[in-house]
């Protein structure tokens, strides 16, 4: 496990933006799943996807087929929430794992920013080229307005992704 992602003491510095950013590029490194939620007529839908994060934390990245019902539910509604932590299911996952919640609104990559963003997705998750490139499949991009960040299911913050 990455040492950002121990617990901290009391006098915790994952209240410091800078602490927090750290955590996360950490975590977002080392996990290559998320959940994705989604909604239709007010009834949530989760699926894992697989994602990769901007160096500026601004945005999240996912693919999927276009006929698939997360598709469909991120065209009606855009407002998605992602999970991703860094649980073992063990144990001591009480006192150490770190789960973040982002959220923000999809929208579908295109032009010379779909070039830029496949290939840092790709750089994550290369055994993807040939999934993520068919034309069936749309790159997706979370505009992330927050993360909420918990560890020790008690300790929770949150970080403000808009200016």
């Amino acid at each position: 496990m990455l040492s950002s992602l121990e617990p901290l003491s009391e006098g915790d510095p994952m209240k410091k933006p800078s602490h927090l950013k750290r955590l996360l590029k950490d975590l977002f490194s080392s996990q290559p799943l998320a959940v994705l939620a989604t909604q239709s007529n007010g009834q949530p839908y989760g699926n894992l996807v697989a994602f990769a994060a901007t160096e500026d934390l601004k945005s999240l990245l996912f693919a999927t087929v276009r006929n698939t019902r997360k598709f469909a539910n991120i065209t009606t509604d855009p407002r998605v929430a992602m999970v991703m932590d860094s649980r073992t299911n063990q144990r001591v996952d009480f006192r150490r794992a770190v789960a973040v919640t982002a959220t923000g609104i999809v929208e579908e990559v295109k032009g010379s920013e779909k070039n830029q963003l496949l290939k840092l997705y790709l750089l994550k998750h290369p055994h993807l080229k040939r999934f993520v490139t068919s034309r069936r499949c749309a790159l997706l991009k979370v505009n992330v307005n927050s993360y909420v960040v918990v560890r020790r299911f008690q300790k929770v913050v949150d970080l403000c992704m808009k200016e």
